[in-house]
């Protein structure tokens, strides 16, 4: 982790004139103003130390409250998904788009909000009530990776307490350039700088049943951070 932190946070300002860094490893450096490169240096850190292969490297561009680029790399599969605002999102250079299965039919990929472990049973209850409308769930164990297998079809709905920028960013945009939706809880437009709550999926309607299904359960974010 520490070591992808200082290689990106040295390397990447240097391909934008005024730009900052804002990493999970160094969450309290805060970019000022400007484009900014939010970066996960791995998503999926106790996957990654147990060999499983299900974690990346996660780089958004952003400026203010609007993502320029994203790219998120596994480093174990190879595959590289990445977008730039407008123009569409790919996967090792080939064009990805979400899946058209309806809910019934789709697979939830979610978490237990592993560091607030006082979060599990909103979570549970979340997860039930999907799980007995949907096809399956699955949980891979880092976010990033999973808002790309949503922008590629392989999954269709999404959910996931609290998750912080730098999880979120480049996945975020891959997954609205494939066709997809995702939000912050109540339909809030990610801005980038706080954790939230994600609700996502491949439609608008799943998105509805989805989102409905959280505010069943929560009436408003059960954190400040």
């Amino acid at each position: 982790d520490l070591a992808v932190s200082r290689f990106l946070e040295e390397r990447l300002p240097q391909l934008i004139e005024g730009s900052s860094v804002l990493s999970e490893e160094d969450a309290e450096k805060r970019g000022v103003g400007g484009k900014l490169f939010i970066i996960d240096p791995i998503d999926g850190t106790a996957n990654y130390a147990r060999g499983i292969n299900e974690c990346a490297i996660s780089v958004a561009l952003v400026q203010g409250k609007t993502p320029l680029l994203g790219v998120v790399h596994n480093i174990f599969t190879g595959e590289v998904f990445c977008a730039r605002r407008g123009a569409g999102a790919k996967c090792n250079g080939k064009p990805i788009a979400v899946s058209a299965r309806d809910f019934s039919a789709g697979i939830l990929c979610t978490a237990m909000s592993v560091y607030n472990k006082s979060l599990a049973k909103t979570c549970s209850d979340i997860i039930y009530d999907a799980y007995m409308e949907c096809n399956d769930v699955r949980r891979f164990g880092g976010c990033a990776l999973e808002l790309c297998y949503l922008a590629a079809g392989r999954c269709d709905l999404y959910f996931e307490m609290r998750v912080f920028p730098w999880d979120y960013a480049a996945g975020y945009l891959i997954l609205k350039e494939a066709g997809g939706e995702l939000t912050g809880f109540g339909g809030e437009v990610l801005d980038f700088t706080k954790a939230t709550a994600l609700i996502g999926a491949n439609r608008r309607d799943n998105y509805d049943k989805m989102r409905s299904l959280v505010e069943k359960h929560m009436t408003c974010i059960p954190y400040k951070e």
